[in-house]
């Protein structure tokens, strides 16, 4: 979704390399021997990452894969980080900071766009801590304060009042 005030640096967005990552992505799909995984996602513009990472023996990242949806800046973000870190070890993955995937990224980006840019950053981070078949930590999203809380009253729901 365009961000209005946006607009007039769309060129320097779209540089060549970042819709390379866009139309061809790296490692794009679900990891069926994936070891960890996690979601995410921006409420205020809609984009989804998931992460599927196989974490070797030696503490290495032997894959990384992502799926998703949302903007050309979320998902060419994705399959850069993605390509970068693969046989980096834990350590250096989680050394990795917002500033180098800003870097990594390329084109300056305004904050609202840094959102876009930085939620497969936030779901990589996750992935490292949610081994897969352990209990779901919630999901990654932008601002926390926008996330709904589950709350349940014990009584029936309004389909099945109907």
């Amino acid at each position: 979704m365009p961000h209005p005030q946006d607009s007039n640096n769309d060129q320097d967005i779209y540089q060549e390399h970042v819709l390379d990552h866009y139309e061809d992505p790296y490692n794009r799909g679900h990891l069926a021997s994936a070891t960890h995984a996690h979601d995410g996602k921006n409420p205020l513009c809609g984009d989804k990452i998931h992460v599927d990472l196989r974490l070797d023996s030696d503490g290495r990242v032997a894959e990384a894969w992502f799926d998703g949806d949302g903007c050309v800046i979320s998902q060419a973000s994705a399959s850069m980080l993605l390509e970068a870190i693969e046989g980096k070890t834990i350590e250096e993955v989680e050394k990795f900071s917002a500033e180098d995937m800003l870097s990594l990224f390329g084109p300056q980006l305004t904050p609202n766009r840094q959102k876009c840019c930085l939620l497969s950053w936030k779901v990589l981070q996750g992935a490292l801590k949610r081994p897969v078949g352990t209990e779901a930590a919630p999901s990654v999203t932008e601002d926390d304060d926008e996330v709904e809380p589950k709350t349940s009253f014990g009584g029936p729901s309004l389909e099945e009042e109907q």
